[in-house]
């Protein structure tokens, strides 16, 4: 399931004083774009990110398959006669995502910014439950949800190098497993029954690992015109305690920005997202339902997002929205498909 996504790792970027000039509404990148910029020696940020996604429908690869298709055609892995099915009969319809991110930046010396970003998720999945073990009737439908804080980042970013319009940083970092790996819910089973068994990897709110972040980030700048382009990575440090790891997570993303006044900038973003299936398997998470199936994880998406950053008149105060529509998708499915996500942001530096 493409949760979340990923909307919670640091990554490393470099600047000059002109490129790191606060009295821009475009000194930043889109707000989608976490550790985008470096602070001089002393200086603080403090930041707020909303994001929603919206997710309806079901991919296999890139081809639509319909909730009847998958009960009908679509092995379940953990199949055992009379107890469980030999096809999936639990399908998702539409997920939901909302994600508050609250963010820190601390200046110790003009080389290095350190950050730190924590985060709530509250996440809600519909699904339809086909009766039996085989056929097309509709017994019901349910939905789950699950809220909670996520994993916390933080990280060390270090200046590369740079001249007066160009600038480089790269980042090292980590992320700590304070999200929950052990959520339940109530749920609508294929023989009418009620359970609350512990849910699907997409529904819970941490990888329950020690995960080492990365990146490298480029950042320009001529008269009006920004630019930039980022590379993060995740990389899961281990198995957690119930037996399972995460896939990795890499992204590759470029924008270009253009001021429209002192004030406003509006940019334009491309990003390509890679996630891994989940190595290992809860044994908890057996369930007739696409999501609990390790081996239908991974991910390779194309989004394009249009932004707009505002500077506030005192100048430390800077707003900025960006939404966000994928124009390919390619997944291990079946899976739920990302219609699009949308992030909201305040930055106020002291």
């Amino acid at each position: 399931m493409k949760i979340s996504y990923a909307v919670i790792a640091a990554a490393l970027s470099v600047s000059t004083n002109a490129l790191a000039d606060a009295t821009r509404p475009d000194s930043h990148a889109p707000i989608s774009v976490m550790g985008d910029h470096v602070h001089q020696a002393g200086e603080f940020m403090f930041s707020y990110r909303f994001m929603t996604m919206s997710m309806q429908g079901n991919l296999d690869g890139s081809s639509d398959i319909s909730a009847q298709e998958i009960v009908t055609s679509q092995a379940n892995r953990f199949a055992n006669p009379p107890i469980m099915p030999p096809t999936l009969r639990v399908v998702p319809t539409k997920m939901t995502m909302n994600m508050h991110m609250l963010g820190m930046m601390y200046a110790p010396d003009d080389r290095v910014t350190l950050m730190g970003m924590l985060n709530y998720s509250e996440k809600e999945m519909d699904h339809v439950t086909f009766a039996g073990p085989m056929g097309v009737s509709r017994l019901g439908e349910f939905t789950t949800k699950s809220s909670g804080i996520g994993d916390t980042t933080v990280a060390a970013l270090v200046k590369l190098g740079g001249s007066h319009e160009h600038a480089w940083h790269a980042t090292l970092g980590i992320s700590l497993p304070t999200g929950s790996i052990d959520e339940t819910d109530t749920i609508l089973t294929p023989m009418g029954t009620q359970l609350s068994p512990r849910l699907p990897y997409p529904m819970q709110l941490g990888s329950g690992t020690y995960d080492l972040l990365s990146g490298l980030t480029y950042a320009g700048r001529e008269n009006a015109w920004g630019w930039g382009a980022q590379w993060r990575s995740t990389f899961r440090l281990g198995e957690n305690d119930e037996a399972y790891r995460l896939g990795d997570e890499h992204k590759l993303q470029g924008w270009v920005s253009y001021l429209v006044n002192p004030s406003l900038s509006v940019s334009a973003r491309l990003a390509y997202y890679d996630r891994g299936n989940i190595d290992g398997i809860d044994p908890r998470i057996a369930l007739p339902v696409q999501t609990a199936d390790p081996d239908r994880q991974a991910v390779e998406r194309v989004d394009v997002g249009l932004g707009i950053n505002f500077l506030v008149p005192t100048e430390r105060y800077r707003v900025a929205f960006e939404v966000n529509f994928p124009l390919s998708q390619d997944l291990d499915g079946p899976q739920l498909e990302t219609d699009w996500y949308v992030t909201l942001g305040v930055q106020f530096t002291p």
